[in-house]
């Protein structure tokens, strides 16, 4: 038995049965816990089904059989290509080599076979490890040139829509080989162009819908449009949507009211869902998902990328300024994100300037480096976020300034240092700011992490480090 079930992919967290039985693990009733995979298997499984989208369950039985002798070979070799060969078309598969994606990461092995059968899933891996990508190589698969919305994509921030917009445009664009109509994806973003949106939505639909949830339901709750023909629904950090937004009502509308699991394809995705295992219930029993869905968490054991290292700072509040000075001019960041809190209602009340403010006029006035000063925060308008954004994305470095808005998705590859000028207020905060830095791909390159903190504030630090299993140094300055 125990032989059996280690050639098996995926099951280690379930009972023991007395015999093999493939229709155990692929139930209709229940959900599945993945967290390693063989993608090779997996792969083999779904070709040998005479349907792309359905996996014959004896395959599955004769494939595990061989994964021992040969998947070390095969994994190794395996290219995003071979995954997506024959579900996704040739012409995103012409621009994806284009722009350069050809290894997998770990996350797009792992989840593209089981979403090309049509499983809905919770995608539960690492900041940066290419969750966006793998989605969208699903959309790609599934919609076709009927003039009509077939995938919607939720996300918490204009600044993640914007981003995700762009990475699907640039699968969408025409080839510069292959000769083929590219798809229309469409950012409904908050943006104040809600008019010449809707009249876009009436006159030729676009095929993919990136939007804030805001927008989603203003458009759905005037009828502009409707979900019936969405083939796939996407819910991007749904952590921070459901546990931690003022929108919740609103995304539990979206998933029930407005559409019907049984009639798309869910998927969620974040790099922190706490208590995994009472959220997939409540996916099954509230509806949001089919009840077969799968859970595939990559990294289980190591929620924090390796390529970061923690360190901290121990100061007054009244020297807080100098020392975040001091720490610029001996890390010399290339590029660098400060994190600071949000103002409280208490201290907006009192009159006091907020502390994004504070640290950029610090930076003007005593700065003596040459990375470009920026802001990003939540009170600023659409235009001077988006303007922000685009400048950093222009080339060379930059000090970007911001709250927690920053810490979703947002990728900015040259980020080097992650300064929290204010510690977060939760771990998974602290996760989610930190992976903001070390996302090169496949680059060895260590990021540095560093906290400023009070001697009150340690014991929370050393709380984060033990909820994600990292360890932090002191510095002394």
């Amino acid at each position: 038995m125990a032989s059996q079930l280690l050639f098996v992919p995926h099951f280690a967290l379930f009972p023991k049965v007395s015999s093999f039985n493939p229709s155990f693990f692929f139930s209709t009733q229940k959900p599945t816990f993945f967290h390693s995979t063989s993608s090779a298997t997996t792969r083999r499984v779904l070709q040998s089904s005479s349907n792309y989208r359905f996996t014959n369950l004896q395959a599955v039985a004769d494939a595990c059989s061989e994964v021992e002798s040969n998947d070390a070979t095969e994994t190794t070799a395996l290219t995003l290509r071979n995954i997506c060969q024959g579900f996704v078309p040739e012409h995103i598969l012409q621009r994806m080599d284009e722009i350069g994606f050809v290894t997998p990461t770990d996350i797009q092995r792992e989840a593209l076979p089981i979403l090309f059968t049509g499983r809905d899933c919770i995608l539960h891996a690492q900041t940066g490890s290419g969750k966006t990508l793998t989605y969208l190589l699903l959309i790609f698969s599934l919609i076709n040139q009927r003039s009509s919305v077939q995938a919607v994509i939720v996300v918490p921030t204009r600044e993640l829509g914007m981003q995700v917009t762009k990475v699907a445009r640039m699968l969408a664009a025409k080839s510069t080989d292959i000769e083929a109509k590219g798809c229309t994806v469409m950012a409904l973003l908050d943006g104040g162009m809600l008019r010449r949106q809707r009249s876009w939505l009436k006159a030729e639909p676009p095929a993919i819908v990136v939007a804030t949830v805001a927008s989603l339901c203003h458009m759905l709750e005037k009828h502009i449009f409707r979900l019936d023909s969405v083939k796939v629904l996407v819910v991007d950090e749904v952590d921070f949507l459901f546990y931690s937004s003022k929108q919740v009502g609103s995304v539990r509308k979206l998933l029930t009211s407005f559409s019907s699991c049984d009639k798309r394809q869910t998927v969620f995705a974040s790099a922190s869902i706490p208590q995994h295992k009472h959220f997939v219930h409540d996916c099954i029993q509230q509806k949001w998902t089919k009840r077969d869905v799968v859970h595939i968490h990559v990294s289980a054991i190591m929620p924090m990328p390796l390529c970061l290292l923690h360190k901290f700072v121990v100061c007054g509040k009244s020297n807080k300024h100098q020392v975040l000075l001091a720490l610029l001019e001996s890390d010399a960041p290339e590029s660098a994100i400060i994190f600071v809190g949000e103002q409280s209602e208490k201290s907006k009340k009192a009159g006091n300037d907020p502390s994004t403010t504070l640290v950029i006029e610090l930076l003007k006035t005593s700065y003596d480096g040459s990375l470009e000063i920026l802001l990003l925060e939540e009170d600023m308008n659409f235009n001077s976020r988006a303007a922000s954004l685009t400048e950093i994305r222009q080339g060379g470095g930059f000090l970007l300034v911001s709250t927690d808005i920053a810490a979703r998705g947002i990728d900015l590859p040259e980020t080097t240092h992650i300064f929290n000028f204010d510690l977060p207020q939760t771990a998974t905060d602290y996760l989610h700011r930190a992976g903001r830095a070390g996302r090169k791909p496949f680059s060895d390159r260590k990021c540095i992490v560093t906290n400023l903190i009070t001697s009150e504030e340690r014991f929370v630090l050393q709380r984060f480090e033990n909820e994600l299993m990292f360890s932090c140094e002191e510095l002394m300055l």
